[in-house]
């Protein structure tokens, strides 16, 4: 997980993550996945999109498991 020149959306839903630690993965991602569909525009979920698909040792396993939700 590099933190150097990561993108907004990257650093957003580590940080969120960070909050889920804790609880069970599962019930944590479909949260967190949950919270990025309500909360974050298209063009931030577009840019989540590409990070996962381009750069996803950027997130952490617990967001990396959100991100993949919010295609599911």
């Amino acid at each position: 997980m590099s933190t150097t020149s990561q993108s907004p959306q990257v650093r957003l839903i580590n940080e969120i993550a960070l909050q889920f630690e804790g609880q069970p993965v599962t019930r944590a991602a479909t949260q967190i996945a949950e919270h990025i569909r309500a909360f974050w525009d298209p063009r931030m979920r577009a840019n989540l999109d590409q990070q996962l698909r381009t750069n996803p040792e950027a997130l952490s396993p617990l967001a990396r498991s959100a991100a993949k939700l919010l295609h599911g």
